[in-house]
C-alpha cells in the first residue's frame, strides 16, 4: 500500500507556549509522532512570526511529491519556496 508523504507541521514548546517544527512525515502518523525529516522552524508567538526553513531540503521533498498541509504551504509561499518549485516544474 502505497502512503502520502506530507510537509507538515510537528507541535513543540510548552503548554499554551507553541513553536512548531517543519517537518516531513508519513500522512498516517501522528502529529507530533514519527516523521522522516526536519526541514524548519516555525514561531507564530514572536513579532513578526519567526519562520526559518532549509529551502533546499524543502524543494527536494516537493519534487519527491511530498504535499504540504495548508499552514505549511502558506509558510512556504512565504518564504518563496512554492513560487521556486512552481518555476521549476514549469521548466522541465
Amino acid at each position: 500500500m502505497l502512503t502520502m508523504v506530507k510537509i507538515r507541521l510537528r507541535r513543540m514548546g510548552a503548554k499554551k507556549q507553541p513553536s512548531y517544527r517543519v517537518v516531513v512525515a508519513d500522512e498516517s502518523a501522528p502529529r507530533d509522532g514519527a516523521f522522516i525529516s526536519i526541514i524548519g522552524h516555525y514561531n507564530p508567538r514572536t513579532n513578526p512570526e519567526t519562520i526559518s526553513i532549509k529551502e533546499e531540503e524543502a524543494l527536494k521533498w516537493l519534487r519527491q511529491g511530498a504535499q504540504p498541509t495548508a499552514t505549511a504551504a502558506r509558510l512556504l509561499s512565504k518564504m518563496g519556496i512554492m513560487e521556486k518549485f512552481k518555476t521549476g516544474k514549469e521548466k522541465t
